[in-house]
């Protein structure tokens, strides 16, 4: 998969998908400092990015030689992807809202009839980009809640913090995590092709050590 890691990487960079800043910091919604922002909505924009995550995830799926019913999308960001990697392999798409419509069915789960459940089909559920893995976790409960057999979460990106590998271990039945672009390269590539400096990877090396606590060190308070 490295192949696919270091293309998108490089895609990222140039199209803003993934932007870096270690003076100006972006503030997340958690309202910490944040030396690194990542909006994968961007890939959206061009065909031919789309087409290689699409492609991405079914060497992953064929290459570890998962097995799967049907692929589920989270809400919003990893509907788009979950689709089309869904005609991809010509497999049933669903995608997990984040909390029931209040009108009409009350779906949470869209595309499965509101009386009905999984009856134990696998599914593979794709995810734009994994953070602390809070979000992604529920979605995979919400399918399991729904009688749905979850083993794999995939992801475009993934920051690589031990919070999220415990979020997913933590649940009932462990999820593993699969990305196609990860922390590591993305920070390799940008200072190969000189997006990043030295000192810059080694600030974005001590985020990564110590996420929350990176931009209080450095005078960003918490909002």
């Amino acid at each position: 998969m490295y192949n696919f890691s270091r293309e998108l990487a490089e895609a990222a960079i140039h199209i803003k998908a993934i932007k870096i800043n270690t003076v100006e910091p972006f503030v997340w919604s958690s309202g910490y400092s944040m030396p690194i922002y990542s909006d994968n909505r961007r890939f959206l924009f061009y065909p031919q990015y789309r087409g290689l995550i699409a492609q991405g995830f079914r060497a992953l799926i064929e290459t570890e030689e998962f097995d799967f019913d049907i692929i589920a999308g989270t809400s919003t960001a990893g509907i788009p992807y979950g689709a089309i990697l869904a005609d991809y392999m010509e497999t049933p798409f669903i995608y997990i809202r984040n909390k029931p419509k209040d009108h009409g069915l009350k779906n949470l789960i869209e595309g499965l009839d509101a009386e009905a459940n999984l009856d134990g089909k696998k599914v593979i559920v794709i995810e734009d980009t994994i953070s602390t893995g809070g979000s992604s976790a529920r979605t995979v409960q919400a399918v399991r809640n729904a009688k749905g057999h979850v083993d794999y979460c995939l992801s475009i990106f993934s920051y690589g913090f031990d919070k999220a590998e415990k979020t997913f271990n933590s649940l009932e039945y462990p999820c593993n995590i699969k990305t196609l672009l990860t922390y590591d390269t993305l920070i390799k590539t940008a200072k190969k092709i000189g997006y990043i400096s030295s000192e810059q990877a080694e600030s974005l090396a001590e985020w990564r050590e110590a996420p929350f606590e990176w931009g209080e060190k450095r005078g960003f308070r918490k909002v």
